[in-house]
């Protein structure tokens, strides 16, 4: 019968290249069928991760293939909220299938709104537009204007959501048109016993991961600690200042205690990072015209003698801040729980 289907799909296909997206155990039997037939193919299997390196001039971080997350995944959630973050504004209802810009809705009337916090034009956000005119897809002087995802579409001067329509129009919380790009530091550590032993999940028999987290101010959801990309700052160096601020606490500290925290700081970010995602992040502050790209990367310290036994502090937007263990059951803000699952699947963790 798989001989059958091989077959048939081979027939109705007119390029050389035979590309499948297979689950692992069926590799070796499609192989074999499509030596038969002289044919070439690649074959790609999700979950099975592959570490390669990525320069960085400052640290040593390293990229999984499970990071990636084709545009073409299901629609966002979290950016068609009923009620935007923080406002009183509701959003224009959008089913699952009028999210994608191709689909003609006549019928589509967002309401426009950007947060008074952004209207008053601080240093960190763009003017309306109209009153300049910003360079998209692009590194526009010192902002990079660029997608992760690749180029998005600019219409009427204002760019597109290039993951669809969010029922609302302008800015909202975000300070820039088009993408805005943040860094999320995933710090963890083993859960271990008064031995020092690592502790398995009594179910799945696995080691259990603890991670920094905390709770934003906001919202009040448990997040990963994380913040905006400064203008022409390398993304490093936002992983670790953001940390900082927010976990520890950082801008309260005297110098003395600012300088041994700068240490053990330094010591793991220095580290080989586990870079697990880059792209869009379906985020309740997403808006038609502005929405959240981030890098996440994780940073491990295995044996438990840096960041393991520093004080946590909120600091910065958090409110609470606690090494919380990883798992499934636990509800984070934003995309943050698929995080957290690639860096589980990466370190062989319980999830």
């Amino acid at each position: 019968m798989l001989h059958v289907l091989v077959v048939l799909l081979l027939m109705s296909l007119s390029i050389g290249m035979v590309h499948f997206l297979l689950r692992p155990n069926w590799i070796r039997r499609i192989r074999l069928a499509l030596t038969l037939f002289g044919l070439p193919y690649t074959v790609c299997t999700y979950g099975v991760s592959t570490i390669r390196p990525i320069t960085s001039s400052c640290y040593n971080l390293y990229m999984t293939s499970a990071w990636t997350m084709p545009s073409s995944a299901a629609p966002h959630v979290k950016s068609r909220c009923p009620q935007y973050p923080g406002s009183n504004i509701k959003r224009f209802p959008v089913p699952d299938d009028k999210v994608d810009w191709s689909q003609n809705w006549p019928q589509y009337k967002p309401v426009s709104y950007t947060d008074p916090s952004v209207a008053k034009k601080p240093a960190w956000a763009d003017p309306d537009i109209g009153s300049f005119s910003p360079h998209f897809n692009t590194v526009d002087g010192a902002v990079d204007r660029t997608g992760f995802e690749g180029s998005y579409k600019v219409e009427e001067g204002k760019p597109l959501n290039p993951h669809g329509r969010t029922g609302l129009n302008g800015r909202g919380l975000l300070g820039r048109w088009g993408p805005n790009h943040a860094a999320d530091p995933i710090v963890t550590r083993w859960k271990v016993d008064a031995k020092g032993v690592k502790i398995q999940h009594l179910v799945t028999k696995r080691p259990i991961l603890q991670f920094v987290s905390i709770k934003r101010k906001d919202c009040g959801e448990w997040a990963i600690p994380g913040g905006m990309v400064d203008p022409g700052e390398q993304v490093s160096l936002t992983l670790q200042r953001e940390f900082s601020e927010e976990a520890l606490n950082s801008l309260s500290l005297s110098p003395s205690e600012k300088a041994k925290i700068h240490e053990r700081i330094t010591k793991l970010f220095k580290s080989p990072g586990l870079q697990v995602y880059k792209g869009y992040v379906d985020d309740p502050r997403n808006t038609d015209n502005a929405w959240m790209e981030t890098v996440a990367v994780n940073f491990h310290d295995d044996s438990g003698d840096s960041v393991s036994e520093l004080p946590l502090q909120a600091g910065d937007d958090a409110g609470q801040v606690q090494w919380v263990d990883v798992d499934s059951s636990f509800t984070l803000y934003a995309s943050h729980s698929r995080f957290l699952e690639l860096v589980a699947k990466e370190r062989k963790a319980h999830w």
